[in-house]
């Protein structure tokens, strides 16, 4: 036998059999059970897997291949290593960011993909993985009150790739052309200062340049200011300048601002019929966080069957006030991998019309060795050539999971919790919540030595200039406290938060600190709110204390 026989015969082992074998399974099956063991045995009370290590990057670039291979069994041990030091997402201390625990059937999801590795270039070579997109985008065309008939939905690689297609499309329209020309003239996306920073990733992908971005700013609820939007698009459409696209965030990352996309839409069917335009410039709602809420659209309120306190209703009813428009936007960008619980990658975009794709589009003749056969060629306009089907998978099998009181329920309870927090953190005069009118699971705070007003200082921090001295003096303090919870928390004893440098600019150009708590666990009890406020009023204590020592 050839000495590569004998290897190869070993490696058939650690691949699943092309065919039924009860005895390889039963192998298999072992094998994942004793790495989910492994799994376990890092878990504690730690918000994080195992243990933080020194990351050793000079060590890791010295890294080569083996001349022999290692055992399916020491390989997966050693894969679970890789998860020390990792925020375990489903932990109730853990409220870093807008990154949730996956459910168990979006696991399974990821198992089956994996199993089959499908691609969705074509049906061909994804079967009825390309009817579960179309399926996916059907259920959420219908929640966000698209026609589904007309609508139509790709998955990409993020949330960034569903601006990129948005922007693609709009720019399309804006310059005819330009996808097999090349863009010859500059072409403008209007977008909130407080949106993803991605609107300048994509301009810059696009040959745009960020030049091109014109970020709005917002106003005092964090949403963009459609004033001065339409005093910018004016002064370009006035120069004879174009408009590719713009950009309305659903949900900020920081705060949950929700832009009044309503008000968006109508300003773009105004400047196409004043200034007799011969294009219409893309609307996308960058919803990837929002779009979520979408499931209590027809929620009865008054009756509230979930039974959901009054404090919740009245935040879970004014986000979806501001959703109402979501119908008029061009596309919308979703996430299953936040709002939507499902792992990383898991995002649509989601177009109205699903004429728009064709926008993208290229021949048949272009790619001769595809589509022979079949009858769903997104290959034809898609960016990626490979798509995989574990995200549209995932998706589906938490649409299934939940349903619409399922998903009402997880996202009830985190919005609930937001606003018990909010009630213990307004209950401590050295506290103020900086996002007072944005009603989801995020909540942004300052905290302020003793002897500060604190009644009007944030007020003061943000629109007097004379005050920027105390602004970076309270910046450093929010600093210092985060610092502190953050030693706490990878101690055992406190909750992990998140903190944002700049959670928005003042007029004066001056960065205003915050500290963050995203609710996104659903496994966040009243308690570890308590929990969190008792630890900071410690450390609140602890600073006043070093301070008076210090004088």
């Amino acid at each position: 036998m050839p000495a590569y026989q004998s290897i190869l015969n070993e490696l058939r082992r650690c691949f699943p059999q092309p065919t039924s074998d009860r005895i390889h399974d039963s192998y298999v099956t072992h094998t994942v059970m004793r790495v989910l063991d492994q799994v376990d045995a890092l878990k504690s009370e730690l918000p994080i897997w195992g243990s933080k290590q020194p990351l050793d990057y000079s060590k890791a670039r010295t890294s080569r291949l083996d001349l022999d291979g290692k055992s399916l069994e020491d390989v997966s041990s050693e894969l679970v290593g890789y998860l020390n030091g990792l925020n375990i997402w489903g932990h109730p201390k853990t409220q870093i960011n807008i990154c949730p625990p996956p459910t168990v059937a979006s696991l399974m999801a990821q198992v089956v993909s994996g199993l089959a590795s499908p691609n969705l270039v074509w049906d061909e070579v994804s079967q009825r993985f390309a009817l579960a997109e179309v399926e996916v985008a059907a259920i959420v065309s219908d929640l966000v009150g698209y026609d589904s008939e007309s609508a139509a939905g790709i998955f990409t690689f993020g949330g960034t790739g569903c601006t990129l297609y948005a922007s693609r499309i709009g720019l399309e329209k804006a310059l005819p052309g330009s996808l097999k020309e090349g863009v010859r003239q500059d072409a403008a996306i209007l977008a909130s200062s407080s949106g993803h920073y991605c609107k300048l990733t994509v301009a810059g992908w696009l040959g745009l340049g960020h030049k091109n971005v014109h970020a709005i700013p917002t106003d005092s609820r964090n949403q963009v200011r459609v004033d001065l939007m339409e005093e910018r698009a004016r002064e370009i459409l006035s120069s004879g300048g174009k408009i590719a696209c713009f950009i309305a965030t659903v949900g900020t990352t920081d705060c949950f601002a929700l832009d009044d996309l309503d008000a968006i839409v109508d300003l773009r069917d105004r400047l196409v019929k004043e200034f007799s335009l011969n294009y219409q410039p893309h609307v996308h709602a960058d919803a990837v966080i929002g779009w979520a809420w979408s499931v209590f659209r027809g929620y009865p309120w008054e009756a509230n069957p979930l039974g959901f306190r009054p404090r919740t209703v009245r935040a879970l009813a004014a986000t979806v006030e501001r959703l109402s428009g979501l119908q008029k936007a061009d596309s919308i960008g979703i996430d299953f991998h936040k709002t939507g619980f499902a792992p990383y990658v898991s995002s649509m975009l989601l177009v109205k019309d699903s004429r728009d794709f064709s926008k993208l589009g290229r021949s048949y003749e272009e790619m001769p060795y595809l589509f022979q056969t079949g009858e769903y060629h997104p290959g034809l306009f898609t960016l990626e050539t490979s798509r995989s089907g574990s995200g549209i998978l995932s998706a589906l099998a938490n649409l299934r999971l939940f349903g619409r009181t399922g998903l009402q329920s997880l996202l009830g309870h985190l919005v609930e919790k937001a606003q018990v927090l909010r009630e213990l953190l307004e209950a401590r005069p050295y506290l103020t919540i900086v996002n007072r009118d944005n009603f989801g699971p995020v909540t942004l705070f300052r905290a302020y030595p003793a002897g500060v007003e604190t009644f009007r200082v944030h007020e003061r921090e943000l629109s007097d200039a004379a005050f920027a001295e105390d602004l970076i003096t309270h910046n450093e303090y929010n600093r210092k406290l985060s610092s502190y919870l953050h030693a706490e928390a990878m101690s055992g004893r406190g909750v992990l938060l998140g903190q944002s440098d700049c959670y928005r600019m003042t007029p004066f150009g001056l960065p205003v600190l915050a500290l963050k708590s995203y609710i996104i666990s659903p496994f966040v009890e009243d308690r570890h709110l308590e929990e969190l406020v008792d630890k900071i009023a410690q450390a609140h204590r602890t600073f006043e204390s070093e301070s008076c020592a210090a004088l």
